[in-house]
C-alpha cells in the first residue's frame, strides 16, 4: 500500500508537469493573435480642412490656417509648404525643420480642426440625398452613419436603386447595389459597411 501511495504522488507530480509547460506554450498564440490585430487609421489632411498650428512658445506663429485647393498652407516665416496628402504628425515634422532656419529647436503641433480630408479619406454623396456633399470618413463608418450626415432622402429619390462605387486595390471598379429606401424604413439589414473613396450614387425616380 506504501508503494501504491508513492506511485500515485509521482503520477500526480508528472501531471502537474505537463499541465504547466501545456499552458507555457500556449502563451505565444495569444501574443501572436494581438500582434496581428490591424492599426489604428491615420487621418489623412485634405484640401478644405482647417488646421490649428502650435508652435511652443512662439505664440506670433501660432495660428489658424485653412488648407488651400492647392494642398498648400501658409503660417508666419513659412511661405507655402504641401499639407494635403500628409498626417498632422508628418506636417508637423515638416513645418519644425522649415522654422528651423530661423527659431531653435521649434516644437510643433498639428490639430486638424475642421475634417474634410483627401478624395481618398471621403464618401462622397451624390443624387437625391437632402445635402449631398463629401463626408470625411470614419473608422466603422456604415451607410447609415452616411446618410444620417446627408440627411437622409428626399421625396424623389429612388433609394432602393442607389448604388456604391468601390473603387478595389487593383484599381478596378466595383459596383455594390444598396435599398436604401427600406434601411430608412428600419429595415438594419440592408446596412452596409462603407470604405474610405466610396461614392453614393442615389438616382432620382421615374415615377
Amino acid at each position: 500500500m506504501k508503494l501504491s501511495t508513492r506511485n500515485f504522488v509521482f503520477l500526480l507530480i508528472v501531471m502537474s508537469s505537463l499541465w504547466l509547460l501545456s499552458a507555457c506554450s500556449s502563451t505565444p498564440v495569444v501574443q501572436d493573435s494581438v500582434a496581428a490585430q490591424p492599426h489604428t487609421e491615420r487621418y489623412i489632411i485634405g484640401p478644405g480642412d482647417s488646421l490649428d498650428i502650435f508652435v511652443r512658445d512662439n505664440p506670433n506663429l501660432t495660428t489658424t490656417v485653412p488648407v488651400r485647393p492647392d494642398g498648400r498652407i501658409s503660417i508666419p516665416l513659412v511661405q507655402s509648404i504641401m499639407a494635403a496628402g500628409k498626417t498632422p504628425d508628418q506636417l508637423a515634422g515638416n513645418l519644425e525643420k522649415d522654422l528651423g532656419r530661423y527659431i531653435r529647436s521649434p516644437m510643433v503641433t498639428v490639430i486638424v480642426k475642421k475634417f474634410v480630408g483627401a478624395y481618398s479619406q471621403q464618401v462622397r454623396v451624390v443624387g437625391q440625398a437632402t445635402t449631398p456633399k463629401a463626408v470625411p470618413y470614419r473608422s466603422g463608418m456604415t451607410l447609415l452613419d452616411v446618410m444620417i450626415d446627408v440627411g437622409g432622402l428626399t421625396k424623389f429619390a429612388a433609394g432602393n436603386n442607389a448604388k456604391i462605387i468601390r473603387k478595389l486595390p487593383d484599381g478596378r471598379e466595383q459596383t455594390i447595389p444598396v435599398r436604401l429606401g427600406d434601411l430608412m424604413n428600419g429595415s438594419i439589414k440592408n446596412n452596409v459597411v462603407m470604405r474610405p473613396g466610396d461614392i453614393l450614387i442615389i438616382p432620382e425616380s421615374l415615377f
